[in-house]
């Protein structure tokens, strides 16, 4: 399996937030793992995408210092190649980490040192997207994300994203952000009609993104939609998020393998597996259930997988013959 929009704090595992928290002396409101997820999880009836991000807060709060980034990405990925995981980008903030004094250099290098520590000796692959983050006062940050991912670009970090909420924050105002990234020659992905419709797509294609985290409301408009078709651009995509967060009414409604069957370029993605309480095994299964996709469908996904993920030739090659040998 492979995950191209995976979310560091929105996937930690409860019980790794209770030992970093208890480490820490950070009082949580509830201390055994399973009444603790119920915190850390969107609940079924979610109203939107900002209460679904809500659910970040407490992650967060634990993920302050060296020693709890490099733990925290550490056991993250040893539970990624425990499910079986051939390859993942891990997304995360840099900037939402320097509560205790950290700069986002420090937190990108301890987060690395984690990565690096869990997929060693293994065949299982991790690279790092650092996302700047919507907002109207945090352009400096932003800056310094952009700058962060070049100074590591090829040590670890393979890109920039921008997350957040998108509706409040449009895409289409973060241009000069991306005409720095692209000045210093940083790949980038961005989150784009989810909680904001095409014109959002429209904006990240014009900046030159090479993914498009999300795209479901792609459909509401036809030339978002043969643009995407003609420059086969990525499309990111995560159903159980996606139903949370009220882009799409249910799995039934998702558009992912119309998408697919239209012959855009499509992947499937968790988001972040502990607010949404998934896998990306998980994922598959509902595709399967709901929407009838076949084992040819799931292996062309798979191979989208591969061939939009940042990564060399060589190492796309050696991907597809494993994905090849065994689905």
């Amino acid at each position: 399996m492979i995950d191209l929009h995976l979310h560091f704090d929105g996937s930690l595992l409860p019980r790794t937030i209770l030992e970093l928290a208890e480490e820490q002396g950070i009082s949580l409101p509830a201390r055994d793992p399973d009444e603790l997820k119920l915190f850390l999880t969107a609940p079924k009836d979610c109203r939107s995408l900002n209460e679904y991000l809500e659910k970040f807060d407490l992650p967060l709060l634990v993920l302050q210092t060296r020693e709890a980034i490099r733990r925290g990405m550490y056991t993250l990925l040893c539970s990624l190649k425990e499910q079986g995981m051939l390859y993942a980008e891990v997304r995360f903030a840099p900037q939402s980490h320097l509560k205790k004094g950290l700069t986002q250099e420090e937190v990108v290098k301890a987060a690395v040192l984690g990565m690096q520590e869990a997929a060693a000796g293994s065949f299982f692959k991790a690279q790092l997207i650092l996302c700047c983050m919507r907002g109207a006062d945090n352009q400096e940050a932003n800056r310094k994300t952009i700058e962060t991912a070049a100074a590591f670009l090829g040590r670890g970090v393979a890109a920039v994203d921008l997350a957040g909420a998108e509706a409040l924050f449009p895409t289409a105002d973060f241009a000069e952000l991306f005409a720095y990234a692209k000045e210093l020659g940083v790949p980038y992905t961005i989150h784009a009609g989810e909680a904001d419709g095409p014109e959002s797509i429209k904006a990240a294609l014009e900046f030159g993104a090479a993914r498009i985290g999300h795209g479901v409301r792609a459909r509401e408009d036809e030339e978002v939609m043969r643009l995407l078709k003609e420059r086969q651009i990525p499309l990111e995509m995560c159903p159980a998020s996606n139903v949370q967060t009220k882009a799409v009414g249910s799995i039934r409604q998702h558009p992912v393998l119309e998408y697919l069957r239209l012959g855009l370029n499509v992947t499937v993605n968790t988001d972040n597996m502990t607010v949404s309480d998934t896998t990306i095994e998980q994922e598959y299964d509902r595709l399967r259930r709901e929407l009838d996709m076949t084992a040819a469908e799931q292996r062309q996904l798979l191979f989208h997988g591969v061939d939009a993920a940042f990564l060399t030739e060589e190492e796309r090659g050696r991907m597809k013959d494993v994905i090849g040998r065994v689905v």
